[in-house]
């Protein structure tokens, strides 16, 4: 797909949050409208965003966007992520219709028959027959139809890439670029806003495989001792076997943390956590940077430490700011290189002299600020990280006219506990890390927080998806795991009493082991697990 040259792309300005999809109530009458509306923004304004500007006729044409894609832009690439988000997508957006169909079926004598025969045809799995058989007595629990829709749909693209996930080349080449920049392993902890969850492999450009830790808290306040854990645990295996890295190699564990903010709508489309507060986001994440750093440092001998690297991601348009430590590690929230500020400097110019802007980029802004210029790989590090995000600006500019649509939220469910790997998608979920709702009781309150906007405020509930993985070398491991599902859904379910007694809070369970292309094993409340393991 060639997209050299494209031509000037135009935007709408927006208004307002980005819609929810809406059902009426869950008795027989109800109807159920569209779960794809936009924002609605006005043909002809007397202003445009930040970002753009008015044309002749009117319109808010981007400033950001060029005529041409960028000459770093890597387009196969764009064309492939696109095409996967479409599917994603388009199935979500067939819920809605195909429930509508069924609603208006339910009078007839052979309806849970019929039903059946639509929801297999139009989206691929059966509808819960209980649901079905009691519409002779009462009305059909739309509500409950919809959150097992969503869920399920997630659960069937999951469970479509893990079959299709194979060894992948591209994972193997991240992994030896890291070791090669001087990183045995890379962590990452961003906000649990839907609009970073394709932080990785959008935002970043990266394999998903080739950032093995990756956890998602409200505001990026990622848990400081869950991290110390995972970094015992992989320098023993260094220490042990000799992988990824020997322990004399002189390779170093990073840890990046990701905060976000609205470039167009700052003081309400921001992070949810800190009040969309920019200052306040950001600092957060470095307060916890500096706390896992010295916490390593205070708690081992033989002058351990790790490096530590901190990005933050423009929600309109994807564009990433990077804080450039200096030569001792030290982070200032100050000094960063602005991404889009980049792609626009060098859009115009030749793939070579791009290449070049990008190779002094580092150097040049630790000088703007008087810093000293960090190590040489994570200096290369950071040169592939801008250049991988200039492919994903294009791809805002080239599919998404320069800015999201949503730009606020727009998730489509809750995801709980472990998280699912295999699939990622700006807006897609709204993600809370935890193994206990306890430990993650603010992250949850934030997520209902966000969907009592959404859905309950149009009749809609909340899906949640409680997920965990378990370790199949371990015996009892899947025992536990499917426990921790049931408690945590348990638990959730009384924090929200409101909400669970009106239908409008539907969870579903899976479990999963860590093994790569594990199937994903549905729970429910009656499966059994064997006391005391």
């Amino acid at each position: 797909m060639d997209t050299r040259h494209r031509p000037k792309t135009k935007q709408k300005a927006p208004v307002g949050l980005a819609s929810s999809a809406r059902v009426v109530s869950s008795v027989a009458s109800s109807a159920l409208s569209s779960m794809n509306n936009v924002p609605s923004w006005p043909q002809r304004l007397s202003f445009c965003p930040p970002g753009f500007a008015l044309d002749q006729a009117g319109d808010c044409v981007s400033t950001v966007c060029e005529p041409q894609a960028h000459p770093l832009a890597d387009l196969d690439q764009n064309a492939r992520l696109a095409e996967y988000e479409r599917r994603v997508k388009d199935r979500f957006a067939g819920i809605v219709p195909t429930l509508k169909h069924i609603a208006s079926l339910q009078q007839t004598g052979d309806f849970a028959e019929r039903a059946q025969a639509i929801a297999r045809e139009r989206m691929g799995f059966d509808l819960d027959e209980s649901v079905l058989a009691n519409t002779w007595i009462a009305p059909l629990d739309m509500r409950r139809l919809y959150g097992q829709s969503v869920l399920q749909t997630f659960c069937q693209l999951a469970q479509e890439e893990v079959r299709e996930s194979e060894g992948c080349d591209e994972t193997e080449a991240a992994v030896r670029f890291f070791i090669e920049c001087g990183f045995h392993e890379v962590n990452v902890s961003a906000c649990a806003d839907g609009r970073l969850k394709g932080f990785i492999n959008y935002i970043l450009r990266l394999p998903q495989e080739a950032v093995p830790r990756h956890q998602f808290y409200a505001g990026t306040t990622f848990d400081v001792e869950l991290n110390v854990k995972q970094w015992t645990t992989t320098e023993l295996r260094r220490f042990r076997e000799g992988v990824p890295t020997t322990a004399d190699s002189g390779t170093r564990y990073l840890k990046i943390a990701s905060y976000h903010f609205s470039g167009s709508d700052p003081d309400h489309e921001g992070c949810a956590a800190h009040g969309s507060s920019n200052a306040k986001a950001m600092q957060a994440a470095l307060d916890r940077l500096q706390a896992f750093s010295t916490a390593i440092e205070n708690g081992f001998c033989c002058g351990a430490s790790v490096a530590t690297l901190l990005i933050g991601v423009d929600t309109d348009n994807d564009s990433i700011r990077v804080h450039v430590p200096d030569a001792n590690g030290e982070i200032s929230l100050d000094c960063f290189i602005d991404n889009s500020a980049l792609y626009q400097e060098t859009a115009k110019l030749t793939k070579l002299e791009a290449q070049w802007k990008l190779n002094a980029i580092v150097e040049e802004t630790v000088r703007n600020f008087n810093r000293t210029v960090p190590e040489i790989g994570m200096r290369r590090l950071i040169k592939q990280l801008l250049t991988n995000n200039l492919s994903q600006i294009d791809y805002v500019c080239e599919f998404h006219n320069g800015r999201y649509a949503d730009i606020g939220h727009a998730e489509r469910f809750i995801s709980v506990g472990d998280g699912f790997e295999e699939v990622h998608l700006r807006n897609l979920a709204y993600f809370s890390h935890m193994q206990t709702l306890e430990e993650g009781t603010a992250d949850m309150d934030v997520g209902i927080k966000i969907f009592t906007r959404l859905n309950v405020a149009q009749g809609l509930p909340v899906p949640v998806a409680i997920h965990y993985r378990y370790d199949d070398q371990v015996p009892g491991a899947r025992d536990r795991a499917v426990a921790r599902c049931q408690r945590v859904k348990a638990a959730i379910m009384a924090r929200y009493p409101e909400l669970a007694h009106d239908g409008l809070l539907i969870c579903g369970m899976s479990v999963q082991a860590h093994t790569a292309g594990s199937a994903l094993e549905k729970v429910s409340d009656n499966d059994q697990y064997k006391q005391g393991h």
